[in-house]
C-alpha cells in the first residue's frame, strides 16, 4: 500500500472511531467502503481486527449500562451463525449478500421509523444475534440488526452493549477466518499499527458521547441502518 493510499486509511480509520465512540456505530460503515477501494483483501479481517480495540475501550468506558441480558442472547446467537457467515463467503457471490442484506435492512429501518416504542425480548435479541453473524464475518458489516434492536434503548446502554456483542463476535470471526484461511496475517499488522489514530478517534468521542440524547439517538441509528443497507445493495 503506497503513502497516500496508507493516510486516506487511517484518517478514515480515526473518523470512523469518533463516530462510534460518540454513538456506538458505525465504524464498518465508514471504513469497509474505503478500504475496498484501496484494497479489497482487506475485508473482512482488517475491518474486524481494527473494531477490536476501539469496543474494547468503549465496553469498559460505559459498562455500568451494559445490557448483560440481552448480549448474552445476542452473543449466542452471534456465534451459532458465524459458520454460516463463513459459509456465506464461499458459497454466495459478495454482491448477492450486499443486495439480499441490504435490502432486509432498508426494509427494517423504514418499517421502523413508523414503528411505535418497543422493548425487545428474546426473539428480537436472537435474531439480531444471528443475522449480525452472518453479515459481520462475511463483509465486515454487522451492525444494522443490533441497530434496529436497541434503537429505542438509552444512549449509553447502546454504546456499552453493541460495543460488548461486537467485540465477542469480532475475535471469534477472525478465529474461524484465520483457521480455515480466509485470513492475512498483515491485515493484523496494519491494524494493530492503526491503533495510535484508532485512540485519538476514540478519545475525542469523550468530548461528545455524553451529549447525545435518547430522540437523536435514535435517528441516528435508523439513518445508520438505512445508508448502511443501502451501502450493502450497491455493493461495497
Amino acid at each position: 500500500m503506497s503513502t497516500e493510499a496508507l493516510l486516506v486509511l487511517a484518517v478514515t480509520v480515526a473518523v470512523a472511531a469518533f463516530v462510534q465512540g460518540s454513538s456506538g456505530l458505525g465504524f464498518a460503515l465508514i471504513v469497509a467502503p474505503v478500504a475496498g477501494i484501496l484494497d479489497p483483501g482487506l475485508l473482512p479481517v482488517f475491518v474486524l481486527a481494527a473494531m477490536i480495540p476501539l469496543n474494547l475501550y468503549v465496553a469498559w468506558r460505559e459498562r455500568d449500562s451494559l445490557d448483560l441480558r440481552g448480549a448474552s442472547w445476542v452473543t449466542v446467537a452471534r456465534l451459532a451463525a458465524t459458520p454460516g457467515g463463513l459459509a456465506l463467503l464461499w458459497l454466495i457471490p459478495d454482491r448477492s449478500i450486499g443486495l439480499f442484506v441490504g435490502i432486509a435492512t432498508v426494509l427494517a429501518a423504514v418499517v421502523s421509523l413508523a414503528a411505535p416504542a418497543f422493548t425487545p425480548g428474546r426473539l428480537a435479541y436472537v435474531g439480531a444475534g444471528a443475522v449480525t453473524g452472518l453479515t459481520e464475518t462475511a463483509t465486515g458489516v454487522g451492525g444494522p440488526p443490533l441497530a434496529l434492536v436497541y434503537q429505542h434503548r438509552p444512549p449509553a446502554e447502546l454504546r456499552s452493549t453493541v460495543a460488548a456483542c461486537f467485540l465477542v463476535g469480532e475475535v471469534a470471526s477472525l478465529i474461524l477466518l484465520f483457521a480455515t484461511g480466509e485470513g492475512r496475517p498483515g491485515d493484523l499488522g496494519l491494524a494493530a499499527a492503526l491503533i495510535p489514530v484508532i485512540a485519538v478517534g476514540a478519545w475525542l468521542s469523550r468530548l461528545v458521547h455524553h451529549r447525545l440524547d435518547a430522540r437523536r439517538m435514535r435517528l441516528c441509528v435508523l439513518v445508520f441502518a438505512l445508508v448502511s443497507g443501502l451501502v450493502l445493495i450497491i455493493g461495497l
